[in-house]
């Protein structure tokens, strides 16, 4: 299994994984829900204590992901297979992600 973090602004508030089934999961955290100013991150995430899951990665974190020449750096430099979207979303959107937030590597 592979796993994150999910950040907004820096603040700790759900997590994403992919099971070694295919399955992909994202849930929010449960102090996030319960925190007076928590907000979803999309409207295809709203506040729940539900896990939302699929059998793809879910369009708003492949949005995050690089294009381009800047894909094709990423793959090569960390050795990432281009098609791989998951582990580019772990490898690369930690740092200098367009929004609020962020996805970190946890290892699981």
């Amino acid at each position: 299994m592979q796993a994150g973090d999910i950040y907004r602004d820096k603040v700790l508030i759900g997590e994403i994984s992919k099971g070694d089934d295919g399955i992909y999961s994202f849930h929010y955290l449960p102090e996030y829900l319960e925190a007076y100013d928590a907000r979803p991150i999309s409207v295809a995430f709203p506040l729940s204590e539900r896990p939302f899951t699929s059998t793809i990665l879910f369009a708003f974190f492949f949005n995050m992901l690089a294009e381009g020449d800047v894909k094709e750096m990423q793959c090569r430099t960390l050795r990432i297979d281009e098609d791989d979207h998951f582990t580019r979303l772990l490898k690369t959107a930690g740092e200098d992600a367009i929004g609020s937030i962020t996805v970190r590597e946890k290892n699981v």
